[in-house]
Order: C-alpha cells, then structure tokens, then sequence
C-alpha cells in the first residue's frame, strides 16, 4: 500500500510498505517529489531491485568488517590473502555506501592500478574479491546488484609460463643449500606446490610402489581439494633420492627439515629461490618455486603425454585450466597438420588423371 497525503503543516507526506509489510515514511515540501519518490520506491519493490534505506547506508568499509567475520572460518592463508584485497578495496571505496559503487568506478580504479604497474594477475584477483564481497551483499539484502561483471573484469592475462632449462634446473640445485634440494626435486619432478612440498610427510612418500600421496600443505592443513590429493607416480631417481634424505627419521616428519630438524616454511623456500636464481643464467627476475611445476609439465608433454594426464599429474580442477597454462607446449604446425592430412587421404582418395595433361600428351 502506498499513499500521499498532506500534514498540517504544509509537508507532504509519502508511505508505503516494503514486502514484510514495515512502513517507510518521508516528508517532503512539494508534492511532485513526494510522487517522485514513491514511485521510485515502488518501481524498485516490483522489479526485485528494492533495498531498504537503512541498509542503503551502510559503507563499504563497515560491510567489509562484517564481511571478512563470516570469511573467518577459511583457512588461515586464505583469510590473510583475502585481507591484502581488502585493503585495497576499502582504500578506493571505504566511505561510500554499497550501492554507490558504479561499473564505471570499478573499471576506473583497475585503470588506475594497471597505470600503477600493478600485474594483469593480481588486477584479475582483486576484481574477483570486490565481485564476492559485492555477491554477499547482495545476497544480504544490502544491494540491489552487483557492480562488477564481465565487463568490468580486467582478464586473467595471456601470460606463458617460464620453462626451466634441464640445464638451469640442475644449476639451481647445485647452487642450492642442502636442506632445500629436496624440495626443488619434488617441484621439478613431482609437481608438487610450495605448501604442498613443505607439509609432505615421510608417511606420504610410498617408497615401494614409488609414489606419492599428497595429503596436508604447511604446516598440516588438509588440502583445499579432493583433486590435490591424486596419486603422483614418481621415477626411481626420485624414490632413491628421497629415501636417502629422511633416512633415520620417524614417519610422522616432515621430508623437508632445516639443519636444526625443523619444518621448512614456505617463505624459507622463496627466499632461498630468490637467493639462488640470481646466480643461474637466463631465468627471468621474478622465478619461483611454483615454476618448477612447468618444467615438470613439460616433460609430461614431451614425453606424449596427453591433456587430460598432465590435468591430473598437475592436479587442476579442470582440463581448461591445464590448456590454458600449457597448451602452448604441445607440438602443433602447419607441417605436422598437413602430414596428418596426407596419411589419410592418400589411402581414401583416387585422383583421375589430369585432363590438360591427357590432351597434351594425345597431340
């Protein structure tokens, strides 16, 4: 029910109710506004799009407090990751209100942060964080929609992969301290990721059936998916490799350990990443021990193996991501298409003889 009505004192006052049947009243001193905003207000009940105006005032920093409450039960990294792109966030949109966040707002603050120097990655990361903060609210009843969408997102970037020479791998493991060896063969030849490599137990490296099982990440997380806990065939060198590491220790270690026999944080292994790629030729400035799974990658790849094997070698969620990192590494040309081609269609087809040439051999 909505309605328009004129006080005592001269002012027009315009109700109506919301769908829980709670009136909402303003006064105004012309009754064209009154209309006005009673037709707004209507417009946006019937159309889905109605929030309620003490809701419309709360700011962007006062949902984010509220937000990343409700985020806390994630797991510890992934609620620190979740705070750095708040921060941003808030620094752009802090004091406005949630609905007062514009597409054109959006596309211009990721303008600004590429202008800024800021990767491609991390541009496609944020906008992806302020699209979930901005989805809750919705979903809370705080806005109407969400501002941020296909078009406003930056992309994920087209960025390669860097692939480690055979000859930059093994002159990074001779440049590296003993106690991080082991984890560069476990990137390079088991694909494992860094939290992956220093939360591996002894009891999940199965030494007989030469395996490993994947099972926690740094320090003793589980696994953020099912899919990060596939079966990892690993090669002899490997097993021997690692069997002689942990040597002597209970099963419940950890295969990466300090000299002092601690769990080697991840932060030790970058650190000493970057410490060591400065002394081996070509590799670019910005090498990590994730990089290490594209050379493992591309020795699935050359050996023949096919997408759907390196997806689960890789453990990705999905064969599209595989492709997307990888499907430049897989031998394709003109040469080899044609060839393909050939083979098949010289044993199908029968080419009649060239008539230009009958004729010219009959005169």
């Amino acid at each position: 029910m909505a309605s328009i009505a004129k006080r005592p004192n001269g002012k027009w006052r315009a109700r109506y109710r919301d769908q829980a049947n709670k009136e909402h009243a303003r006064h105004f001193d012309r009754k064209v506004d009154a209309q006005r905003w009673l037709d707004e207000e209507t417009a946006s009940l019937v159309t889905g799009r109605y929030v309620d105006p003490k809701a419309r005032k709360v700011t962007v920093d006062e949902w984010c407090d509220r937000w990343i409450e409700g985020y806390g039960s994630r797991r510890a990294s992934s609620v620190r990751q979740a705070k750095v792109h708040l921060a941003q966030i808030r620094n752009e949109f802090g004091p406005l209100p949630l609905g007062g966040i514009r597409p054109s707002m959006v596309k211009q603050w990721l303008a600004r942060l590429r202008e800024q120097g800021r990767a491609q990655s991390y541009l496609f990361a944020l906008h992806g964080r302020l699209s979930q903060v901005m989805t809750d609210a919705a979903i809370d009843g705080l806005v109407a929609t969400n501002p941020c969408s296909r078009r406003t997102s930056p992309g994920a970037g087209k960025a390669r992969a860097y692939v480690a020479t055979e000859a930059q791998l093994w002159a990074l493991y001779e440049e590296a301290g003993e106690a991080y060896r082991p984890a560069l063969l476990l990137g390079a030849f088991a694909g494992l990721r860094t939290a992956e490599a220093c939360g591996l137990r002894i009891s999940d490296v199965h030494f007989l059936q030469r395996e490993i099982k994947p099972a926690v990440q740094y320090p003793a997380d589980p696994l953020k998916t099912e899919m990060s806990q596939e079966t990892l065939p690993i090669p002899d060198a490997l097993v021997k490799a690692l069997s002689q590491v942990v040597a002597g220790r209970a099963a419940t270690s950890t295969v990466l350990v300090s000299e002092a026999g601690e769990q080697v944080g991840p932060w030790q292994v970058e650190r000493e990443m970057r410490r060591i790629r400065a002394n081996v030729k070509g590799l670019p400035e910005g090498f990590r021990f994730h990089d290490l799974r594209h050379f493992y990658a591309s020795l699935l790849i050359a050996s023949g193996a096919d997408v759907k094997v390196v997806q689960h070698r890789l453990r990705h969620s999905s064969a599209k991501t595989t492709l997307d990192t990888y499907g430049h590494l897989w031998p394709d040309s003109d040469e080899t298409t044609r060839t393909a081609l050939e083979r098949f269609m010289s044993r199908k087809i029968t080419f009649p003889a060239d008539p230009l040439r009958t004729r010219d051999q009959s005169a």
